[in-house]
């Protein structure tokens, strides 16, 4: 029972972070589109590759502190908007 109930836990954790992860990219998905820019002058912008900008976007890397920065100050807006 005290493995089911670790194990449960960090299955629970793992979903709560991928869902972090995924919420992040849709809102710099979304920002992005209402910017009218594309994924290539996003990367541009923010001098990262684009197959990083798309895998940010569909949530398949959780990225650092740093290259959400870049993103944020190439959509100019606040790092914390991204989590709201």
């Amino acid at each position: 029972m005290l493995f089911f109930r670790w194990w449960h836990f960090y299955c629970v954790k793992e979903l709560d972070e991928i869902e972090i992860v995924k919420s992040v990219g849709n809102k710099v998905r979304e920002t992005r589109i209402l910017r009218g820019l594309s994924q290539a002058t996003l990367s541009y912008d923010a001098n990262i590759p684009k197959n990083q900008v798309g895998r940010i976007e569909r949530g398949e890397i959780s990225t650092s502190i740093i290259t959400l920065f870049k993103i944020c100050k190439a959509l100019d807006i606040q790092i914390q908007e991204l989590f709201i």
